[in-house]
């Protein structure tokens, strides 16, 4: 079986844990749990009929008080950066992690998950940053824990690229 490392990046309250809950356990509370630390899950997949186990590192919100710890990182084989829609800032802090995630590990792959799509509405994500992402190749994918939508989809998109290599 195929094992592979996979860390959730991004900003304190974007989302990362009710992602993987959903992923993992299709559940969703509305209730926030705040992540210390790190907390593992791991989850089969198939993908293109080959199984793979992704093993999902859910690391603590990056803010003003904490950062990521390269550690935490390092035997990565890939990264799912996550923005909150509702807070532009989160879309920057991304790109900063991207880069941290870069240094520590290399060239691996990374996919972006616009969390929150259930409040599209209010969503105030600048259009060039999105278009910025996009240039550099990385998949984009409009999720929300609370519904589901698109995050069976980011995941195996990853898990997919995992097994290429891409």
């Amino acid at each position: 079986m195929i094992r592979k490392k996979v860390c959730m990046l991004g900003a304190f309250a974007v989302g990362k844990t009710s992602l993987i809950k959903r992923f993992v356990h299709s559940t969703f509370s509305e209730r926030y749990q705040t992540t210390i630390g790190v907390k593992i899950d791991k989850k089969q997949v198939r993908v293109d009929g080959d199984e793979l186990t992704l093993i999902l590192w859910d690391l603590h919100g990056e803010d003003e008080f904490q950062s990521i710890r390269s550690s935490y990182l390092r035997g990565s084989a890939g990264f799912l950066i996550v923005v909150d829609g509702t807070r532009p800032e989160t879309l920057e802090l991304a790109t900063g992690l991207q880069a941290l995630a870069l240094e520590a590990v290399g060239e691996v792959p990374v996919a972006v998950l616009l969390n929150k799509a259930d409040l599209k509405e209010s969503w105030e994500l600048p259009d060039a940053a999105l278009a910025e992402l996009r240039r550099q190749g990385l998949p984009l994918f409009e999720t929300s824990a609370k519904t589901g939508a698109g995050v069976e989809e980011a995941f195996e998109e990853l898990a997919r690229r995992l097994l290429r290599g891409t």
